[in-house]
């Protein structure tokens, strides 16, 4: 029997996503902001999953339960705050929660810098088990930002409504940023667990010559394969060696082809199609790129 198809609702509309989880018309119809507890999902009217058309900015209390590694918890226990794109897949949750839920149509940035810079915040790519976990002192932060948009939202709307939100959107994204910062610092021990696991997957991948079938591998690949998302893998590499997770993909290339061009008689082109590129040309630019070598110059000065 074929497996029925997943039902995704689409929300396009800030109302009608009140509508359906029980909520009164949003005081503006690009953005609000809600308490949880309030929600009322109404279940007829949702599928098995639903897609918002929205950023979404979510705090709740018990989501420092989730967060255990082995058999400790090494995050802070006053909560956290989930980070996500608009056009993303959300599976219904009916566990009760509490906390707070920001949404921001993206049409109520345009006209700000803040349109284009929200795109280089790189949590909001993360998955849920990668969430902001904040201690009591920067909960008071995020809090009293969330308070002045509520305010603000509850207020007369006028002239300046948009610049003030704009604004404290702007803040809590920097603080966000500065607070994720910190976590990569306090999770050290298992982000360099993650680093020897990334190492052992890499190593591995050119030991074995998997890159003859696979090509050189992607973020995606080597995220699919430490359980991560790729913006997270990118921003933890930053943090922890001070490269995205592209140039450390690169910096593996050019090892493995410096070792193969100093210990072994193969071509520049052979070593390319081992290293997994389709061109000789490509392998040749980004060496000399990185070392101000061309690969023969480099093999050269060995002999």
């Amino acid at each position: 029997m074929k497996k029925e198809e997943e039902k995704f609702q689409i929300f396009q509309s800030l109302s009608d996503l009140h509508r359906v989880l029980g909520l009164p018309k949003p005081f503006h119809p690009m953005i609000s902001f809600t308490d949880i507890k309030n929600i009322k999902i109404l279940p007829e009217e949702f599928g098995n999953a639903y897609i918002l058309n929205f950023y979404k900015i979510s705090y709740k209390s018990d989501l420092c339960r989730q967060a255990k590694y082995g058999q400790h918890y090494y995050d802070f226990g006053e909560g956290g705050l989930v980070y996500t794109a608009p056009n993303q897949v959300f599976e219904l949750n009916h566990q009760p929660s509490t906390g707070y839920l920001l949404l921001i149509h993206p049409d109520f940035l345009l006209g700000y810098s803040l349109a284009k810079k929200i795109k280089q915040f790189g949590f909001f790519g993360y998955a849920a088990n990668e969430a902001l976990h904040i201690s009591e002192k920067e909960k008071e932060t995020i809090f009293s930002i969330f308070k002045i948009i509520d305010e603000e939202l509850q207020s007369r709307i006028d002239d300046f409504s948009q610049d003030v939100i704009i604004s404290q959107l702007e803040l809590l994204l920097n603080y966000s940023n500065r607070f994720y910062k910190r976590q990569f610092i306090t999770r050290k021990a298992i982000n360099n667990d993650l680093l020897q696991n990334l190492e052992e997957i890499v190593d591995d991948y050119f030991n074995n010559e998997k890159s003859l079938n696979q090509g050189i591998p992607t973020v995606h690949f080597l995220a699919e394969q430490l359980n991560i998302s790729p913006s997270y893998l990118s921003d933890l590499l930053r943090s922890l060696i001070g490269h995205s997770a592209k140039q450390y993909i690169h910096s593996k290339l050019i090892e493995k082809a410096k070792e193969k061009l100093s210990t072994t008689n193969l071509t520049v082109s052979e070593i390319s199609y081992e290293l997994g590129f389709e061109h000789s040309q490509s392998f040749s630019k980004l060496f000399k790129k990185k070392t101000n070598r061309s690969p023969l110059e480099f093999r050269q000065s060995f002999n």
